[in-house]
C-alpha cells in the first residue's frame, strides 16, 4: 500500500520520500524516517497508507472458478482452513507481550507472525514470541534488478538462505511485495518498465536458495491489489514468476475508501485461484467511527468463507506506523474487537 494508494499522485506523500531516500536523492531524515536495529531486529514495515477520493466500484460477474484443492509448498494450503496471522507491533509492548495479549483476548494463537527485513538486514534464524504451531512469515525488501542479475549479492542471498534454513521449520518468504506499485527500489515502474527484470531477479533468488537447500522455505509472490501505474507491463501476468517458482498468492489490500473485499481481493482470487492457493498478506481498515471497521471485519469473514481457496489472512495490526493516524490495530473499539474475535474462533479460520 502506498501513501496514495491508488490515486494519481498530486503530492509528495511520505511513501515517495521514501523511495528518494532510498535512492540518495534526499537525505533518509528528511524524509522523516528513523531505523535503529540489532542484528535481530526487523525493520518496521514501510507501507504509508493515506486518504485519497473513493475509487469507483468494482465488482465481479459470473461463477468462482473452481478453487485449489493442495499446494502451498511447506505450508500447505488445507481446504476450508484459513490460517490467521498477523504483522503484530503495538505501541507500549514487546513482541511477546503484544502476542499475548491477542491470545488473550481471542483465545487462541496466531498461526503466522509477519515480520519486514531490509534488503542488507540478516534474515531471522528466530521469530520472537512465535508460538509453538506458528509460522513465520518473512517480507524481505528488495533491491534494483540489476544489481541482482549482475550477481554481485550473491553472498548476502546465499546468507539469508541458510539464516532461514536454520529456523529449520517452515517459513513463508514474502520477498519483492508490491512490485506492481511504483514506491519501492524493487518496482517494475523504478527498473525502466521491466517485468522481465523483476521475474528474473525472483527466479535468481529463487535458484540460490535452492542451491543452499534452504527447502523449509514457501514462495510468497505478493502483488498490491491495484496497479500503479495502470499499464500494460505492470500487470499482475507480465510480473508472475511462474507456477514452479510460487508456493502461494498473496495480496495487499485495505479498506481505506469503503473498499469492499470483492474489490480488493476479487481480480487477484479470480486470476489464480484454480492454480495456487491464496494468502491476503496486508489487510487493514480505518475506522471511521461506530461500527464501520467492525461491519467491514464481518464483511472480510464472509468474503473468505465464500471463496475457498483463501488458506491464510495476515492484519496489519498496528499502532506505531510512523507519521500516520489511522490505528490499524484491530481492537480500536470493543465492536471492532468483537468482530476480530469471532472471526478469529470461527471454523473457517482454524487452519
Amino acid at each position: 500500500m502506498r501513501g496514495a494508494h491508488r490515486a494519481p499522485r498530486r503530492t509528495f506523500g511520505r511513501r515517495y520520500l521514501l523511495g528518494l531516500a532510498a535512492l540518495g536523492v534526499i537525505p533518509v531524515a528528511a524524509a522523516g524516517v528513523q531505523q535503529f536495529r540489532g542484528p535481530e531486529t526487523p525493520a518496521a514495515a514501510t507501507t504509508s497508507p493515506g486518504r485519497a477520493p473513493d475509487p469507483a466500484p468494482t465488482t465481479s460477474t459470473g461463477p468462482l472458478p473452481a478453487a485449489v484443492a493442495k499446494g502451498g509448498g511447506t505450508v500447505p494450503f488445507r481446504a476450508g482452513k484459513a490460517m490467521l496471522g498477523a504483522y503484530l507491533a503495538l505501541s507500549g509492548r514487546t513482541a511477546k507481550q503484544a502476542l499475548a495479549l491477542r491470545r488473550e483476548q481471542t483465545g487462541r494463537d496466531l498461526r503466522i507472525v509477519h515480520v519486514f527485513y531490509d534488503w542488507d538486514d540478516q534474515l531471522p534464524r528466530s521469530v520472537t514470541g512465535l508460538p509453538e504451531n506458528g509460522i513465520p512469515m518473512v517480507s524481505w525488501r528488495g533491491t534494483s534488478f540489476a544489481d541482482i542479475i549482475n550477481g554481485s549479492h550473491d553472498d548476502l542471498i546465499a546468507r539469508a538462505a541458510r539464516r532461514l534454513k536454520a529456523q529449520d521449520r517452515p517459513v513463508l518468504l514474502r520477498w519483492g511485495w508490491e512490485m506492481n506499485g511504483d514506491w519501492y527500489a524493487w518496482s517494475a515502474a523504478r527498473n525502466n518498465k521491466n517485468p522481465d527484470g523483476y521475474i528474473e531477479s525472483w527466479k535468481h533468488i529463487h535458484g540460490i536458495f535452492a542451491e543452499e537447500k534452504a527447502d523449509n522455505v514457501s514462495w510468497v509472490w505478493s502483488p498490491n491489489w491495484n496497479s500503479s501505474p495502470v499499464a500494460d507491463w505492470n500487470t499482475y501476468a507480465t510480473l508472475y514468476p511462474g507456477d514452479a517458482y510460487v508456493d502461494w498468492v498473496g495480496v495487499s489490500g485495505y479498506n481505506l475508501h469503503h473498499e469492499t473485499p470483492e474489490t480488493l481481493f476479487g481480480p487477484i482470487y479470480r486470476s489464480y485461484s484454480t492454480r495456487k492457493p491464496i494468502m491476503i498478506t496486508e489487510v487493514g481498515a480505518v475506522d471511521d467511527g461506530g461500527r464501520t471497521k467492525a461491519d467491514w471485519i464481518g464483511l472480510l469473514a464472509e468474503w473468505v468463507t465464500g471463496h475457498p481457496a483463501v488458506g491464510a489472512v495476515t492484519w496489519f495490526d498496528t499502532d506505531t506506523h510512523p507519521g500516520y493516524a489511522e490505528r490499524w490495530r484491530v481492537d480500536t473499539n470493543p465492536q471492532s474487537l468483537a468482530a476480530y474475535v469471532a472471526l478469529a474462533r470461527s471454523a473457517r479460520f482454524s487452519g
